[in-house]
């Protein structure tokens, strides 16, 4: 990757002047994506971007992180920059000249694109070290997609890496529909719903589907569960304060007539306030144990929460559409009037320091936003164009947050 001008312009010009490399990056990433913790071409790719850059770089243990420093000449406070890089079990469709060269696996959600803006802000701010006042440490997190990065980077130590902890944190997630090109979105509070998996297995005993009474059935107790838990959804939980509850799985039975030994089901549970976030865990356990119990069946219940609620800051969250308005324009932003239910392990940084999470249209040019395949499809397309401006974002966040101090 070029080196920035060391008389720079605006971050917003520098920004374009890298917009070539970003593209290639982008792509070298979008052609040879990974899955979960372990990422190590990526990580290749990614050290390999920030060579050359003043910077202290420290690589994960348990996860193929990078985590690099940059020091102003002047002391101050630390600013934080996330970007994600992990990819998702998809296999790409479309032109085989652009898609992911490894069968099965594709980058649907964007994260390429992050780890690109990230690498980019690095360049950006490294050409500014003069004047910046503080630390800014840059993020880049493997296993997103559902395996907790952000928590086991914050184990490492991350949020410790230039010596203090951030005074603020930021991240930037692209999204392929919903969105026009270069639309930023954000609001002060939740933006992001927690993720929660509810896995129930209710054990029986088998017999002959015309002697059901010999018989435990556990096909009518799950199905009564299924139900009873949206019913719990509309009655235990303020409908100002929602909730999701989405049964995904459900499996019984090899015959007709055969009653089988058990019934299994899981599914996805989200919810928008951390009071919720644990009332959920609590009632449905209860629910499904006592439904159980009144059949006489015996139940595995486990209910593991992924992710809690995103919770931007009300301060950074202000700041950051600020400026957002300032260098991009008031027409480039507007305010979330709800969260997103899709969820986010941001969230463990959130839950740490304050915090900010916008997310950015990247719809290619002259799709309607509103037909676009969405993040997480097959036929997810994320425009290059985007990259320069997501990358300047990012060092105007860490570069004006250190400006206001702590």
């Amino acid at each position: 990757m070029s080196q920035p001008s060391t008389v720079p312009g605006s971050l917003r010009d520098d920004a374009a002047a890298l917009q070539d490399d970003l593209v290639r990056l982008r792509g070298a990433l979008h052609r040879e994506p990974e899955l979960g913790l372990d990422l190590p071409r990526t990580q290749e790719k990614v050290l390999a971007a920030l060579d050359g850059l003043p910077l202290e770089i420290t690589t994960g243990e348990r996860l193929t992180s990078v985590t690099a420093v940059l020091r102003g000449a002047r002391p101050g406070p630390t600013v934080l920059l996330r970007g994600d890089m992990d990819a998702l079990p998809v296999a790409e469709r479309g032109d085989a000249a652009v898609v992911s060269r490894v069968d099965g696996v594709m980058h649907a959600c964007g994260h390429d694109l992050h780890t690109a803006m990230l690498a980019g802000a690095a360049r950006l701010l490294a050409g500014r070290r003069d004047a910046l006042a503080g630390n800014v440490v840059f993020m880049f997190q493997p296993g997103e997609e559902g395996l907790g990065g952000a928590r086991i980077m914050i184990e490492e130590g991350v949020l410790e890496a230039s010596g203090e902890r951030p005074v603020a944190a930021y991240a930037l997630h692209v999204f392929s529909a919903a969105l026009p090109r270069g639309m930023f979105v954000g609001r002060g509070g939740p933006i992001m719903a927690a993720a929660d998996r509810l896995r129930v297995t209710v054990r029986g005993a088998g017999g002959h589907g015309s002697m059901p009474h010999l018989a435990k059935d556990p096909l009518p107790a799950a199905c009564e569960m299924v139900t009873a838990l949206q019913t719990l959804v509309t009655r235990a939980f303020d409908p100002f304060d929602p909730v999701v509850l989405t049964i995904g799985s459900f499996h019984s039975g090899t015959m007709d007539n055969v009653i089988p030994d058990e019934a299994s089901f899981s599914g996805t549970v989200r919810s928008f306030s951390p009071a919720s976030h644990e009332k959920l865990k609590e009632r449905t356990v209860e629910l499904v144990r006592g439904i159980a119990r009144a059949h006489g069946l015996d139940v595995d219940v486990s209910y593991v929460q992924d992710y809690p609620v995103t919770i931007n800051d009300g301060a950074e969250a202000a700041f950051t559409a600020d400026t957002i308005r300032e260098v991009y324009g008031e027409e480039r932003y507007a305010d979330s009037p709800r969260p997103f239910p899709t969820s986010e392990d941001f969230s463990f940084v959130c839950d740490e320091v304050p915090s900010a999470f916008v997310v950015m249209g990247a719809c290619p040019a002259g799709t309607d936003p509103g037909e676009a395949a969405a993040n997480h499809s097959a036929d997810a397309r994320f425009d290059d164009a985007v990259l320069a401006d997501g990358a300047a974002l990012y060092a105007e966040l860490a570069a004006r947050r250190l400006a206001r101090g702590a």
